[in-house]
């Protein structure tokens, strides 16, 4: 059990904006353990158990499901040349290449398909927008709850947006079928302890949570608040310290920053998940 009152909070959000009502005197270690999450980018080359992948698997697989469609799939990649080409693909991150294990998590709405094919039954309700996000919501929920259960095992993890710049590519690496689509992909390691990761801060609850109706009462003095506090962060980690109100902004300042994926609609088409 840990005490809230410890580092977790603080390092979560800050010194001055750890909550500080609501919470019991000690904290479940699952808890514990999700307030604790980082991302980690330099792993040992140690081997994984072979245990991690079924373990995780059965975690993942008990995440909730739309209607149980089970609309996702994961491809676990070890392969050392893969790794290489796919950490290319994903803006060169060299973590990619050095994680032992690298899962790509998909939207899957070939299974469906190939059942409808197989009943000789329609599946044109794949054909809308809202089958390509139950496919998205249902991989990340899976991702999800494997990424906890990794950080339980003791395993360091880091999602890779960098897998949608090139989708088509990305793919065809995998084998992937049509109506398939690589949402993101996922490295997993032993955290290297000679490069530790750090706890990063998050907004202020009172910047993303609302009661009963949504309100922007108070938006700006939080974002104020956490500029401060994230750029204490990247002090303390001797990173060059920028408002992360204008990092957000510069992040989504229009199509050049998005490393490609400014096109993502036409490669979702091309492969065969509906985006209207």
């Amino acid at each position: 059990m840990t005490d809230p009152s410890s580092t977790l909070l603080r390092a979560r959000y800050g010194v001055g904006d750890a909550p500080k009502a609501g919470w019991p005197a000690t904290l479940d270690p699952l808890i514990a353990s999700l307030l604790s999450h980082r991302s980690v980018r330099s792993y040992l080359p140690d081997p994984l158990p072979e245990w991690t992948l079924p373990t995780m698997m059965a975690a993942a697989q008990s995440a909730a499901t739309s209607s149980n469609l089970q609309s996702w799939s994961v491809v676990a990649v070890e392969d050392a040349g893969r790794r290489q080409r796919l950490s290319v693909l994903a803006g060169d991150q060299a973590h990619v290449r050095t994680a032992p294990l690298f899962l790509a998590w998909i939207a899957d709405l070939a299974r469906v398909s190939a059942i409808g094919a197989e009943l000789d039954q329609p599946t044109t309700a794949t054909a809308y927008l809202e089958a390509t996000l139950l496919g998205v919501i249902d991989v990340a929920l899976a991702a999800q709850n494997a990424v906890v259960t990794l950080e339980a095992m003791g395993l360091g993890t880091v999602y890779i947006g960098g897998i949608r710049n090139h989708p088509e590519e990305v793919a065809a690496e995998l084998g992937l079928p049509p109506h398939s689509f690589a949402v993101f992909g996922l490295c997993v390691g032993w955290p290297d302890p000679a490069q530790p990761a750090a706890v990063k801060p998050r907004l202020p609850q009172t910047a993303v949570l609302h009661r009963e109706r949504y309100s922007a009462a108070g938006q700006a003095e939080a974002l104020d608040r956490f500029d401060a506090v994230s750029m204490a962060f990247q002090r303390s980690q001797g990173m060059r310290q920028v408002p992360w109100t204008r990092q957000t902004a510069a992040r989504l300042k229009g199509p050049e920053a998005m490393s490609g994926r400014d096109r993502l609609r036409a490669a979702l088409e091309a492969l065969g998940l509906p985006t209207t």
